[in-house]
């Protein structure tokens, strides 16, 4: 059985001062796990990673097939294989679904560890968002996205919800919290989720007991001052108002 663990590039705080220089590769992150999350370097788009397959979420919530080559400055990757499976049923928003997946973590007292979730169905409207490539540093996250993200929404969708939870403990090593990424069932259409409603679906829980954190190994990274990172604006660039 593969270990249960969470592998992570570099940190939230890292991103949302505006470092997205590459730190591993597309190859380098499959090597950790099939199902996961993230970003492409310059924030090039939204990463979804399902079944060991890395997809890129483009500003029109188009879908391609990562290269392996490509570099990332941050993500999340782990293998879903022995969680816990149920049923969600109709569910109207993201608050009803990221209460139903907490209340079952802590049903096994999870509350303090990482989860990775897979949500496989039918959903009733997805709101989603991506961005385009900014080539920049020292420029907040927040900031790049105000110039690039573009929004869309997708109704009567059959597809996937990637969602990872972070404890409030590692807030600024990661969201805390429920974090979601969507790609429909037949790979054309995705992004990072800021609203979605669920008519039926099946979802698997992953528990994961370890973490790997790879920062980045460049200069550059020790340039940043990651306490200055304002939650605020993570909060708001999470909820989609970047």
């Amino acid at each position: 059985m593969r270990s249960n663990k969470i592998y992570q590039v570099s940190t939230l705080q890292a991103l949302a001062l505006g470092y997205s220089r590459p730190v591993v590769t597309v190859q380098e992150l499959l090597e950790h796990g099939d199902t996961g999350l993230g970003t492409f370097e310059n924030v090039d788009g939204e990463m979804i990673v399902l079944d060991g397959v890395c997809y890129q979420a483009r500003p029109d919530g188009s879908i391609v097939r990562s290269e392996d080559g490509a570099g990332v400055p941050f993500a999340v990757s782990g293998y879903v294989n022995n969680g816990r499976r149920f049923e969600i049923g109709e569910k109207k928003n993201i608050d009803a679904i990221k209460l139903e997946l907490t209340l079952r973590i802590e049903e096994d007292f999870g509350l303090n560890s990482i989860h990775i979730a897979r949500i496989d169905g039918l959903f009733g409207v997805v709101h989603a968002r991506a961005g385009a490539p900014y080539r920049s540093q020292h420029v907040s996250l927040k900031d790049i996205l105000s110039k690039t993200q573009k929004d869309f929404s997708f109704e009567q969708i059959y597809g996937t919800l990637v969602c990872v939870y972070y404890p409030d403990y590692m807030d600024g090593i990661n969201a805390s919290g429920w974090h979601m990424h969507f790609l429909s069932r037949d790979k054309s259409l995705g992004g990072h989720v800021f609203e979605v409603s669920v008519c039926s679906a099946e979802c698997q829980l992953q528990k994961m007991d370890k973490i790997e954190i790879q920062l980045p190994r460049e200069a550059a990274f020790d340039t940043y001052s990651l306490k200055e990172a304002s939650q605020n604006e993570i909060e708001e660039v999470e909820q989609g108002n970047g």
